[in-house]
């Protein structure tokens, strides 16, 4: 790896053309998906990340109004949905790399009011930054075997949404299976903290995905 001004400016020029690339991204309608075969995935839409606790962040609080309307889109067009929730014992392995949070039985490892009040989704608890490690996703997979195309949603953008997406991808890659995976902008955000930009980390995340396949829609739409 090279850390050199040239470099630097390359990595600028390249973030101006993806800034632009997702300005201009395009809303997707709801009605185009087949709803027999869409699952849509909230990830970590919890108090814990929004409300409460060491990892709470404001920013993340921002996405709460578009996902209570996919949310409610994926009821009227019946399209199964999830939503994993942070959830880990007061000794969990993950606190090596994170501040403690989303302790099970606590209100930082519950889903967001907002969404909860909506209702209609699978909670799938998990205890990991990757949902997809977790069976009951899993099984829920094998029991709904035609499903093509995921819309995922939550935080953060660059590690709990990007791994999940990531491994979703490969495994159906693995299986020769072709599926679409997408991504709207308004409904996923990271937080911003001392040596982690949550500009820097979102576009990141949103290079890395798009090139393993990843496909970014400006918002769903009726």
């Amino acid at each position: 790896m090279k850390f050199t001004d040239e470099a630097l400016k390359r990595v600028n020029n390249e973030a101006e053309k993806l800034f632009e690339e997702i300005k201009n991204l395009e809303p997707i309608s709801i009605s185009k998906l087949d709803s027999k075969s869409c699952m849509a995935v909230f990830v970590d839409i919890i108090n814990g990340f929004i409300n409460e606790g060491a990892m709470a962040s404001e920013r993340v609080g921002d996405i709460i109004p578009s996902n209570v309307k996919l949310l409610k889109l994926c009821k009227e067009n019946n399209i199964i949905t999830a939503a994993f929730a942070d959830c880990h014992d007061k000794c969990a392995a993950e606190f090596a790399s994170f501040p403690p949070h989303c302790i099970k039985g606590t209100s930082e490892s519950e889903i967001v009011s907002e969404l909860k009040d909506e209702g209609g989704y699978i909670l799938i608890p998990k205890n990991s930054t990757n949902g997809f490690n977790e069976q009951k996703f899993r099984d829920l997979l094998e029991c709904h075997p035609k499903t093509d195309t995921f819309i995922v949603t939550g935080d953060c953008t660059d590690i709990c949404v990007m791994q999940f997406c990531l491994a979703l991808k490969t495994y159906f890659t693995a299986a020769d299976r072709q599926v679409k995976i997408i991504v709207p902008i308004s409904c996923v955000e990271t937080y911003d903290a001392p040596f982690h930009s949550s500009d820097f980390a979102n576009l990141a995340a949103y290079k890395l995905m798009k090139d393993s396949g990843i496909v970014f829609v400006k918002d769903v739409k009726e």
